[in-house]
């Protein structure tokens, strides 16, 4: 049975992003995970997500736009007592976004860092049934700053690797994150980067910014960073608009990405980047030669590119028409 399934874990949350004028704002789903989730279904890729949302009215905003793509949901976990995290995303004086903090709750943590390895492992033979059809799971390294979230994640990791499921790590740091949270407040930057590291360990195919290479591994050269992790991960460097570094099935290449003068929001264009790349190995198998691996890499950055041209990540995903419509007749 050939796999084809991809598991995304962590967190889904609200990104309430400030207006351009500055007043007001307005409220889009969000979280890197649930996200990349969310890409795959439109194209064309079964997807799960496993996370730990509240019951409140954007826990059911979620469900309502996870079951509209036909994301699965077996393994979601909702609590009743914790509400949805909400990201507050204000401007600077260029216009451009960063994270200030969080809408406070009246607990001292948010559902998503409860994820629960009780509850999952109530449901051992349906993640093992689930693990038999797939291909890759895919997590980031924000839950981490939970003990209890951070327990659940390398439980799947274990789990799936029983399976021979491949780990794909989005590094995503947000040290916003650490910083708000209860349980990890008090670590230092030096020891989460640390706890961090380690954790990178466990990653076949590593992405990661090119500051997230410089501050985590004072490098940028795709080969020499995944020297430095045990699995000798595949690894994919991404810049912005700038060109794409990799080291891809033992090749090294940087590789252009498409651009606009019509970009209105980045917000997602990393997740939905990572969704094509995953997309592509899976439809047309694992790249051998550097064409094949340029090939994935652009139709990875026309999926990033063509979130970017309007509002909100998940609103914002391409199809899979869409995509190879803007990258033109010559991808089948």
């Amino acid at each position: 049975m050939k796999k084809k399934k991809v598991i995304c874990i962590g967190e889904a949350l609200i990104d309430r992003i400030r207006n351009k004028s500055n007043q007001g704002f307005t409220d889009f789903l969000g979280g890197a995970p649930a996200n990349v989730a969310c890409a795959l279904r439109k194209l064309k890729i079964d997807s799960s997500f496993i996370g730990s949302l509240g019951s409140d009215d954007y826990g059911k905003k979620f469900i309502m736009k996870f079951n509209d793509l036909d994301v699965n949901l077996n393994f979601l976990q909702l609590d009743n007592d914790l509400s949805t995290r909400v990201v507050n995303v204000d401007r600077d004086q260029f216009g451009d976004r960063f994270f200030s903090g969080f809408e406070e709750s009246s607990h001292s943590c948010f559902a998503d860092e409860v994820l629960s390895k009780k509850l999952i492992e109530k449901e051992i033979l349906n993640l093992e049934k689930t693990f038999l059809e797939t291909k890759y799971l895919v997590t980031g390294t924000i839950l981490l700053s939970s003990p209890i979230s951070s327990e659940t994640i390398f439980f799947l990791l274990e789990q799936a690797k029983k399976f021979e499921v491949k780990i794909v790590i989005d590094l995503n740091w947000r040290e916003v994150f650490w910083d708000h949270s209860s349980f990890s407040s008090e670590i230092t930057k030096a020891a989460r980067v640390n706890l961090i590291k380690e954790f990178l360990n466990h990653a076949n195919v590593l992405k990661l910014a090119k500051e997230e290479a410089t501050l985590f591994f004072e490098d940028e050269n795709p080969i020499r960073i995944s020297k430095q992790l045990s699995n000798r991960p595949d690894v994919i460097i991404t810049d912005g608009e700038n060109p794409v570094s990799w080291y891809i099935n033992r090749l090294y290449g940087i590789s252009e990405t498409p651009s606009s003068p019509k970009i209105v929001d980045t917000t997602g264009a990393g997740d939905a980047f990572l969704a094509g790349l995953i997309s592509k190995l899976i439809s047309s198998g694992y790249p051998s030669n550097k064409l094949e691996i340029e090939d994935c890499i652009k139709f990875a950055g026309a999926c990033g590119l063509l979130t970017c041209l309007g509002e909100g990540a998940i609103d914002q995903q391409p199809d899979y028409e869409k995509v190879n419509k803007f990258l033109g007749s010559f991808i089948s």
